[in-house]
């Protein structure tokens, strides 16, 4: 198949994925990471997995039936994740053939990493959340690290603050959604090319006037405090001394810009691990950099012991060929991969 991708969009949302997924694995071995065995994801990349899923499903929606709610497709997508994961209380969409796609079928994703509450309380509800009727309570991390890959469309739905917005509040509220939006603004401005630190810059006064309610944004202490003293534990702790979304991206920002080049990556996540919630931190600031230096900036050892390397890199190339090229096809026109759309069926 002729593809009209370019090396630089793999190469960001590729870096992008896989900076998430590492980030989110050395946070779970903590600060002494193993020499050898599988650097293993929690819920947050597994969930952070399904969204790029979702989002995809979303737009072959859309390309075929012309009307499509992404936040509910992506609500559906999480609803296979907790199929899954053996949860109860998840109603299932049909009741043959599913959880279906090819997701569906990676081994390790059924297997429990952590919990999700917050996610796992609106699915067992049965009642999606938006921003005018919440579905809980949560202002949990996992807003913010479900979401990020949603701004590597940027370049193709008309607001990604906002996109990335509705997805978060199909589970979570209030600041975690703010957070949520930030992030996949940042994201979207490093696909166009911008760098850390300018990407931030300008998103900064970003007032995402959809939101019911304006809140204080994290970022501006987060680049204050690296400006005037980067590379502190101590001021990390400040930034990000909780689980919550606003947390994570504080802390995650101010890792970025702490250590922003691409040699600088290994020592960027060791140092967010640092945090006492450096899970989170850490898959933020992982996303944030290597989708700024590309793919081939990760540490190679620690990328080819990472358990969801292959499922994230299949799903990065996946997103980008589906917006750009749409190998099913439209309602109008052929496309050029005759199983995309069971490996990606649009709803």
């Amino acid at each position: 198949m002729i593809t009209k991708v370019t090396m630089k969009q793999l190469s960001t949302a590729r870096g992008c994925v896989l900076g998430l997924v590492l980030g989110d694995a050395i946070g779970a071995a903590g600060v002494e990471v193993p020499s050898s065995g599988v650097l293993r994801a929690t819920s947050a990349a597994q969930l952070a997995c399904f969204t790029i899923e979702g989002v995809i499903r979303a737009h072959v929606r859309m390309a075929h039936k012309g009307i499509c709610h992404p936040p509910g497709v992506v609500w559906h997508a999480y609803a296979r994740w907790a199929t899954m994961q053996g949860i109860s209380e998840i109603t299932p969409w049909e009741k043959e053939g599913w959880p279906d796609g090819w997701l569906a079928r990676v081994p390790v994703l059924a297997v429990r990493r952590g919990s999700a509450p917050a996610t796992v309380t609106a699915l067992q509800s049965g009642t999606m959340g938006q921003f005018d009727k919440p579905a809980g309570s949560s202002i949990g991390a996992h807003a913010l690290t479900h979401v990020l890959p949603a701004g590597l469309v940027g370049d193709w739905v008309q607001e990604p603050g906002r996109f990335a917005a509705e997805i978060a509040a199909t589970t979570h509220v209030g600041e975690a959604v703010y957070a949520a939006a930030l992030g996949a603004r940042i994201v979207a401005e490093i696909v166009k090319g911008q760098g850390i630190e300018d990407a931030i810059r300008q998103v900064q006064p970003e007032s995402l006037t959809f939101l019911e309610q304006q809140l204080d944004s994290p970022l501006a202490d987060a680049v204050e405090v690296a400006r005037a003293q980067p590379r502190q534990a101590a001021r990390l702790a400040q930034l990000a001394p909780d689980a919550r979304a606003a947390s994570a991206l504080a802390g995650g920002v101010y890792v970025a810009l702490s250590f922003p080049r691409r040699d600088q990556i290994r020592d960027a996540l060791l140092f967010a691990v640092s945090s006492g919630n450096g899970s989170h931190v850490a898959a933020v600031a992982g996303a944030l950099l290597c989708a700024a230096h590309g793919a081939d900036a990760l540490p190679v050892d620690w990328v080819s012991r990472l358990e969801l390397a292959w499922v994230a890199d299949v799903l990065a190339r996946d997103l980008i060929a589906e917006f750009v090229d749409q190998p099913s096809g439209t309602e109008y026109t052929p496309g050029d991969d005759p199983n995309w759309r069971d490996r990606y069926p649009g709803w």
